[in-house]
């Protein structure tokens, strides 16, 4: 046999046995009905919330929300053969504890995607950490129209609307109800100063806007509501976090500055209504990002939410956290991969207007599961909003909704549909 031919025969083996070993190494990745190839290790997400600051009261709230998406998508079969794994960190409304904790969710728990944080202020703060790691995160609640403008690459989505629309409702609330002179405390941040901002664009009578830190709990407010009442204000509009306005409500009524109020989606607060007084918040309304509570997808996911907890989310954002947690999961499947980039390309195709509508609830996501398993498309209609993402990672199409404190209790009143795709 010449060198020539020995040679080839060789190179021949060679190249035999190697597609022999990667045939047995793709059929051990297999499923035993002989599935997609399984991915290695479980897609973990992390949920980055103020656990410890002015949010505190909504941050479990909100976590109720991620969770029963998690339990939904496990149930349903989980994502690349393994359930996914939460871990969580807390912010405390921080920026150094923010960015802190999203570099260990990162570099040590090994996130592939994050739902958070709560406030714009942390969502900004993180994004530079999120783009050099490659890992996407949803906010459920950063709402600041800041946020549309920010160089992320593409890491940064959001659930709810931004509060150039909340800020427009607000102000033509406060107009049909003829009132034509206000004082607002909003909080110096991202957060409050785009709400304020929007809702003076929209608003024709008289503004005292004062702003205000987010100081430490049991702090006065005394300066600031009497800045807040320079023009004769009517009415004083909280435009700010639940864990300011517990002191400067009440001291607003016990001082006689103010009676009569205005609020936002971060002054929706059950603590508020204990700290004020349920009778002094008697009939006085608010805005709040919403969804449609007509659509099947919100009804869904009240009746799933009611059947784990045996009441009815009343805090805002919870189910737009559930969204955030089924869309990753989602996005994961489709990519095959725990990967963060290719889990942030995948995110825009799993609400596809082409596919096959998934809603919330245990069988349609492991519907939604199955299809994205064999390519199919789908499209993922959340119980706050369709997700339509536009190239800035916002939704730009949804619902505001107008509540009130009656009898101890927050309660819906309306539900006012906006769509911000042709500016307000």
């Amino acid at each position: 046999m010449s060198i020539g031919e020995y040679a080839r025969r060789c190179i021949t083996r060679v190249v035999t046995s190697l597609a022999m070993f990667l045939a047995v190494m793709f059929l051990a990745s297999c499923d035993g009905d002989g599935g997609s190839p399984q991915i290695s290790e479980p897609l973990k997400i992390g949920y980055l919330a103020d656990f410890s600051g002015p949010l505190k009261e909504f941050a479990s709230g909100i976590q109720e929300g991620v969770e029963l998406a998690i339990d939904h998508i496990n149930e349903g079969g989980g994502v690349n053969g393994h359930d996914v794994v939460l871990l969580v960190g807390d912010t405390a409304l921080q920026r150094e504890q923010a960015v802190a904790e999203a570099k260990r969710l990162i570099e040590v728990e090994g996130v592939a995607a994050i739902v958070g944080p709560l406030a714009s202020s942390s969502a900004l703060a993180i994004v530079e950490v999120a783009v050099e790691a490659k890992v996407p995160f949803i906010s459920p609640s950063a709402t600041s129209p800041g946020i549309s403008d920010v160089n992320d690459s593409d890491y940064l989505f959001r659930a709810p609307l931004s509060d150039a629309a909340q800020g427009k409702v607000l102000a033509d609330l406060v107009t049909e109800d003829g009132v034509n002179n206000v004082g607002i405390l909003y909080l110096d941040d991202a957060y409050g100063r785009g709400l304020l901002e929007h809702f003076k664009n929209a608003y024709a009578g008289t503004v005292a806007e004062v702003p205000h830190d987010a100081k430490p709990e049991g702090s006065s407010y005394l300066n600031e509501l009497r800045q807040a009442q320079r023009h004769g204000a009517q009415y004083l509009i909280a435009m700010g976090h639940a864990g300011q306005a517990v002191d400067y409500v009440p001291e607003a009524i016990h001082e006689g500055i103010f009676t009569q109020f205005y609020f936002v989606d971060g002054t929706r607060s059950e603590h508020l209504i204990n700290a004020a007084g349920a009778d002094n918040l008697e009939g006085f309304k608010g805005t709040v990002l919403s969804g449609d509570d007509m659509s099947l997808s919100h009804e869904l996911f009240q009746e799933a939410f009611m059947a784990r907890h045996d009441r009815v989310p009343t805090l805002p954002f919870i189910r737009e956290a559930y969204d955030a947690t089924a869309a990753l999961a989602l996005a994961a499947e489709k990519a095959g991969s725990v990967d963060g980039t290719a889990i942030r390309d995948a995110l825009r195709s799993i609400a596809s207007p082409d596919g096959e509508t998934i809603r919330p609830g245990i069988a349609h996501l492991s519907r939604g599961l199955d299809l994205v398993r064999g390519d199919m498309d789908i499209n993922y209609e959340g119980a706050a909003s369709s997700l339509d993402w536009n190239a800035d990672g916002d939704v730009v199409s949804g619902f505001v909704s107008i509540w009130a404190y009656q009898n101890g209790e927050i309660v819906e009143l309306e539900t006012v549909p906006v769509d911000l795709s042709q500016g307000e």
